[in-house]
């Protein structure tokens, strides 16, 4: 079956997002899945964490960054269109539970998969804190929706646009220092901000989770594509994850696969556009 584009949005420059049919999905998601995509028959299948449900109208909403030519294409498409594979809820959901002070920490297009989290944390009677990054204040998405779920928000840029001028692990480590003591920290984004935040809660002791975005194809434990050391051991994001303890995650590794198809995409590219 194919699953119809309901509503679509421009989030910020290369940041779309859609609400989907899904029904099923729709359904059964929870706070730190994902769905794995193919929009058309000949496409790659790409993961996309689930960043909301409504499941009396039946739809799921994604949040796609143009990276390469698979997310161009899906961004390219109009509501009324459709996408041809939706496959999901995959993955492990989040372990929401009473922690007592919550820190969620988000950078990038990992705003949006934070989202879902703190809003699973805070209604679990956690208090959230929140803490998001970008490169500039014209990157920061879901914002306003975040601060609903939050009982104290941060936000930095990189280039000072808004908020702490700085990385978010250094906004992270300022927080801490002022005498915040969060007893987990959930961080989601790119790698080596998680991989920072990860070296900053490691000299508090606090416990801390990321969600991994490793290349993904099945997203069901058969491919192998996904696979990432955790405590020295072999795990497969898709089926063991995606969340890990940030503490034993060796991200070098991460990056270094998550970088291996990165010519075949300027080729595929290319053609495209040649």
């Amino acid at each position: 079956m194919a699953y119809k584009i309901v509503s679509k949005s421009l989030l910020a420059p290369g940041i779309t997002k859609f609400e989907i049919e899904a029904p099923l999905i729709a359904k059964k998601a929870r706070a730190g899945q994902f769905v794995v995509v193919r929009v058309r028959e000949e496409g790659e299948r790409i993961p996309l964490t689930v960043v909301d449900t409504d499941p009396n109208r039946g739809t799921v909403t994604l949040v796609v960054l143009e990276a390469g030519w698979t997310t161009k294409l899906l961004s390219s498409l109009e509501p009324g269109e459709e996408i041809l594979n939706c496959v999901g809820p995959l993955g492990n959901p989040t372990e929401i539970k009473h922690y007592g002070t919550v820190a969620c920490v988000g950078g990038g297009v990992g705003i949006a998969c934070l989202y879902p989290v703190a809003r699973a944390f805070k209604e679990a009677g956690n208090r959230v804190l929140t803490l998001i990054g970008a490169r500039t204040a014209k990157l920061l998405i879901f914002e306003h929706e975040l601060e609903k779920y939050s009982d104290r928000m941060w936000v930095a840029t990189d280039d000072g646009s808004k908020g702490f001028k700085g990385f978010v692990h250094e906004l992270l480590k300022t927080v801490l220092e002022s005498g915040e003591k969060p007893d987990l920290v959930h961080t989601v984004g790119p790698v080596l901000m998680m991989k920072a935040v990860a070296e900053v809660t490691r000299s508090y002791g606090i416990k801390t989770v990321a969600s991994l975005n490793p290349i993904m194809v099945d997203g069901t434990g058969m491919c192998g594509s996904c696979r990432v050391e955790v405590g020295g051991k072999m795990k497969f994001a898709c089926v063991d994850g995606p969340e890990f303890d940030a503490h034993l995650v060796d991200f070098d590794l991460l990056l270094a696969r998550n970088h291996r198809y990165l010519e075949e995409e300027k080729k595929a590219m290319e053609v495209k556009h040649g």
